[in-house]
């Protein structure tokens, strides 16, 4: 499975993107993360689709829930591309 999902809050300049990367670690899933010009940050993640909601879920229980205001995913119909994870932007 293929996920975009969208942060909005203040999910820039609190070490979202390496806060993410970091739980990434502790999961089978490839993918990206980085910052959006209008203050929102974006998510690409693949894997089995259990790998991927847990991820997302500990994403969302992590010390990065005080920060996210809203969460916003879609299904990708393609895999993302991406080696390992990785923070873009």
């Amino acid at each position: 499975m293929s996920i975009q999902v969208f942060y909005e809050g203040n999910v820039q300049g609190v070490g979202f993107r390496w806060t993410v990367r970091h739980i990434a670690k502790g999961f089978d899933v490839t993918g990206w993360v980085g910052n959006l010009a209008d203050g929102r940050v974006e998510l690409q993640v693949n894997g089995e689709e259990n790998e991927v909601r847990a991820f997302v879920a500990a994403i969302g229980e992590s010390e990065l829930r005080a920060h996210i205001r809203k969460q916003t995913e879609t299904e990708l119909a393609g895999p993302v591309d991406a080696r390992g994870f990785e923070i873009r932007s």
